[in-house]
């Protein structure tokens, strides 16, 4: 009988560490027993695939990366041509001090695929590709008004600069059209001087408009099927507007991927910074693990709610009594949080009085 001398890797597991950079890969490629090899190749998945299938035939494959700049595309591709992949957050990779001090892209990549192939690795959540590009639009929104608020403070730095204090019956932080008007009329003493501030006018202008337009998409955005309900029960809810509720729902997607509320809160970042060493424990501020644009806008709307909603106005007062306002509306903000989650996980409109 002649023996078979095609491989057949039938029920066996390969494990891939890729360091995914712009114009190539660093890859690195463990079986279950021991280390196969590493190299460098072009940053596309078929390449990476067709290797892998024809190494290793039969075999379960199972690739993992850290998040980062090149989004969530080599997943996707990775799992449609057949391989279980995971995006895992870089700070949650164990890491020996030696690896620390010596970075390096082939150290990194056999990093990852050695703790991947011992199950140390846990993937963060990776979103439809819809879903992020409507994150795209609310965070281009969230971008532009960055850039907006920049502009005022350069056109006050420069009036201030020159000695063209605004009198008191100015109010810049309303930026309304008299003001705007005003601002244009204004002449400085030469053709550079008035150059400069007509840029710095001109730029806002034209980020204006943008905001403007943009919002008008976000709007449109909100009435579609996939948010409509999910936006309208939200806005039921004090303290909340339509792009505080796009910029929840875009964000954090599938809201029953939470546990509960403390789950939540931790995502979104509205819980304490806790160091604990036997005896001893420390309490800081807010952690430094969060969603930046979620925790931003719920603790801005906690102001809001906190005025509309009874309960919340009585919780802000208790908790103002014993400690700084700025921490008690932190506190509020987990409860608009626990308010926001309530409507959404049990398809109901919100009545305000009701949740605690």
């Amino acid at each position: 009988m002649e023996k078979s001398t095609r491989l057949d890797f039938t029920g066996q597991s390969i494990y891939v560490g890729l360091d995914v950079h712009k114009k190539s890969w660093s890859v690195s490629i463990f079986s279950e027993q021991c280390e196969h090899t590493r190299f460098n190749q072009d940053p596309k998945t078929d390449t990476l695939v067709h290797y892998l299938k024809r190494n290793f035939p039969g075999a379960t494959f199972h690739a993992a990366y850290e998040a980062g700049f090149s989004g969530f595309w080599t997943h996707d591709q990775l799992r449609a041509q057949g391989v279980n992949c995971l995006v895992v957050h870089p700070a949650d990779v164990p890491t020996t001090n030696k690896e620390r001090t010596t970075k390096r892209d082939r150290g990194d990549c056999c990093k990852i695929a050695r703790h991947l192939r011992n199950g140390d690795l846990r993937g963060i959540y990776v979103p439809p590709r819809l879903q992020l590009e409507d994150r795209s639009l609310v965070r281009t929104r969230q971008s532009l008004v960055r850039k907006q608020t920049r502009c005022k403070n350069q056109i006050k730095a420069l009036r201030h600069y020159y000695g063209e204090y605004p009198s008191e019956k100015e109010v810049e932080g309303s930026w309304s059209q008299p003001f705007m008007r005003r601002l244009e009329s204004l002449r400085m003493k030469g053709n550079s001087g008035n150059r400069v501030l007509q840029i710095h006018l001109e730029e806002l202008r034209d980020l204006r408009g943008l905001i403007v337009s943009i919002n008008r998409d976000l709007v449109l955005l909100s009435r579609e099927p996939a948010y409509r309900e999910s936006v309208r029960r939200l806005k039921t809810v004090p303290g909340v507007s339509t792009l505080t509720a796009m910029i929840f729902l875009t964000e954090l997607g599938d809201i029953a991927r939470f546990a509960g509320l403390d789950r939540l809160a931790s995502y979104v970042g509205l819980v304490p910074d806790i160091r604990a060493s036997g005896e001893n424990e420390r309490v800081g501020g807010l952690t430094f693990r969060r969603n930046p644009h979620l925790r931003a806008v719920l603790i801005e709307a906690a102001w809001v709610a906190a005025r509309k909603d009874p309960v919340l106005l009585l919780a802000f007062n208790s908790y103002s009594r014993r400690m700084k306002k700025t921490v008690a509306i932190v506190k509020i903000a987990r409860k608009l949080l626990n308010r926001m989650r309530y409507v959404l996980k049990n398809q109901m409109d919100y009545v305000p009085g009701v949740i605690q």
